[in-house]
C-alpha cells in the first residue's frame, strides 16, 4: 500500500512540477481549462443565474475535485496546502458549484478561481520562460484579474443584499451596473439603494471600494517598470530605460534587447 501509495505520489509530483514535455502540456491543459471553466462561470452567472440544470456544474466539480486532491497527494508539505490561499480558492469554487440550492446568488464567486491561476509559482514560472509578453506584462495581468475579481466579488454581494429588496435590481447585470457605476463615482441614478441595510453597503463600497478599484486601475495603466534592483538602496522597479536610479542617483545596467516596442 505504502509503496503504492509513493508511487502515485511521485507520479503526481512529476506531472504538477515536472520539466518534461508531458509534464508542461499537462499544466498547460490545465490552464486552459481553467481559462474556460472562467469564462463559463461569468457568462452563465449573468445570463442565466436561475437555471434549474447544474449538469454541468457537477461535471466541473468532478474535475476540480479531482485535481485538488491530486495537487495535495503531490504537495511536499499537506499542511500547509490545506490551509494556503489556492485551497481555499479551489473548495469556495467547489462548494458553490455542488451546493447550488444554498449559495447560487453567491456564483459570482466562482470568478476566484481567476486568483488561483495567477498565482500558481510553476505556472508563472514556465510563462514567463515561454512568452516574452507575458513577460513585460506580467504585473498588468496580475492587477487586471485582482480587478475582476474584485468588481464581481463585490457585484454578488450586493445581488445577494439587494435583489429581494430593490425592485430595480433583478438580475446580476443590475448589480453590475450599480457596482461599476458606483465605483466609479459615476453615479447616473437610475438604480439607488432605499433600504438602510442597502445605503449603508453603498457607504461601505464608496469608502473602501473605490480607493482599492482607483488603484488597481492605476496599476493596469502606469508605465510598464522593469525589476531591477538597485545595488545601493535596493530600489526594485525603475522605467525600461533608466540609466540612473531615481532614488539615489546610482547608474544603472538594465538588460534589454534593443528597442522598446
Amino acid at each position: 500500500m505504502a509503496e503504492t501509495e509513493w508511487s502515485l505520489r511521485s507520479f503526481l509530483r512529476q506531472l504538477y512540477f515536472g520539466s518534461s514535455t508531458r509534464s508542461r502540456a499537462f499544466r498547460y491543459i490545465l490552464l486552459l481549462f481553467d481559462l474556460i471553466t472562467i469564462g463559463y462561470f461569468i457568462v452563465s452567472s449573468m445570463l442565466d443565474p436561475g437555471r434549474i440544470h447544474h449538469e454541468l456544474d457537477y461535471a466541473i466539480a468532478v474535475v476540480l475535485t479531482l485535481d485538488f486532491f491530486a495537487r495535495l497527494i503531490a504537495a511536499t508539505r499537506r499542511g500547509s496546502y490545506l490551509f494556503s490561499f489556492t485551497s481555499f480558492a479551489d473548495l469556495v469554487v467547489i462548494v458553490s458549484l455542488v451546493a447550488p440550492a444554498f449559495l447560487e446568488n453567491l456564483a459570482f464567486l466562482r470568478v476566484v478561481r481567476m486568483l488561483r491561476l495567477m498565482r500558481s509559482y510553476h505556472l508563472l514560472k514556465e510563462l514567463r520562460k515561454d512568452s516574452k509578453w507575458f513577460r513585460q506584462n506580467e504585473e498588468i495581468l496580475q492587477s487586471a484579474v485582482n480587478l475582476v475579481v474584485f468588481i464581481f466579488v463585490v457585484t454578488a454581494i450586493v445581488f445577494v443584499v439587494e435583489h429581494d429588496r430593490n425592485p430595480n435590481i433583478n438580475n446580476y447585470l443590475d448589480a453590475l451596473y450599480f457596482t461599476v457605476t458606483t465605483l466609479t463615482t459615476t453615479g447616473f441614478g437610475d438604480i439607488t439603494m432605499t433600504d438602510s441595510v442597502g445605503r449603508l453597503m453603498t457607504v461601505l463600497i464608496m469608502i473602501f471600494g473605490v480607493a482599492l478599484f482607483l488603484r488597481l486601475v492605476q496599476t493596469i495603466f502606469r508605465p510598464a517598470k522593469v525589476r531591477v534592483s538597485c545595488p545601493d538602496c535596493g530600489l526594485s522597479r525603475h522605467d525600461p530605460d533608466a540609466v540612473h536610479c531615481k532614488h539615489c542617483g546610482r547608474t544603472l545596467n538594465i538588460p534589454t534587447e534593443g528597442a522598446w516596442d
